[in-house]
């Protein structure tokens, strides 16, 4: 089955970080969103499948300091270590698959952007949304961005799952209020825009 740990831990063999259709080199709108929520540097902030992602070390180098990040492949988060030097002791570094998380904290930010659309099984997105529900503290808030409708089919030679701002919405509404759902193109190394559905939750 591809998408497994082995698939994963295969594409980052293979590639650098900014050879990643993903990369950032400066995750600025992320960084926005989390510094308009006015979260304590103390407060439990997770990155879901951010193994290579700069996202840690930039709240890092803003004075966040209970950070997690969460990836299945385990030699992506060994990269980011040896990248983060005497930093990566400040991080709590996950490997597991998503969708088998099991949270030993509540969180006040759950950050996925684009993991969550590799989930195109309907078993795997409802164990999804329960560990969501389940590791964000009440008041706690979501940033989930996808491919959307008008965006990428695959991604990394998998399918994925599109998502539209009202499917997004209605998917998270049980739990989750949305407090901005919307568009935006991500721009590859290699120039080719790739329409993304964000947004932005917090817990009921």
């Amino acid at each position: 089955m591809k998408g497994d740990k082995n698939y994963w831990e295969g594409i980052y063999d293979s590639k650098n970080f900014e050879e990643t259709s993903w990369y950032q080199s400066e995750p600025e709108f992320s960084l926005n969103i989390i510094e308009s929520l006015g979260l304590s540097h103390d407060a439990a902030i997770i990155d879901i499948g951010g193994g290579d992602s700069i996202l840690a070390e930039a709240l890092l180098e803003r004075d966040y300091e209970n950070l997690s990040v969460l990836d299945i492949a385990a030699n992506v988060i060994d990269r980011a270590k040896t990248r983060l030097g005497a930093n990566a002791s400040k991080i709590d570094w996950i490997v597991s698959d998503v969708t088998k998380f099991e949270p030993s904290t509540k969180y006040d930010l759950w950050h996925d952007r684009v993991t969550f659309h590799f989930l195109t099984a309907e078993e795997a997105v409802q164990d999804y949304l329960e560990i969501l529900q389940k590791a964000v503290k009440s008041g706690g808030y979501v940033f989930l961005a996808t491919f959307s409708e008008n965006g990428p089919e695959k991604c990394s030679g998998l399918p994925i799952q599109q998502y539209s701002s009202e499917e997004m919405t209605r998917l998270l509404a049980p739990h989750f209020e949305a407090l901005s759902v919307r568009n935006i193109d991500h721009v590859t190394p290699w120039g080719a825009k790739q329409n993304l559905t964000v947004g932005l939750f917090q817990k009921k």
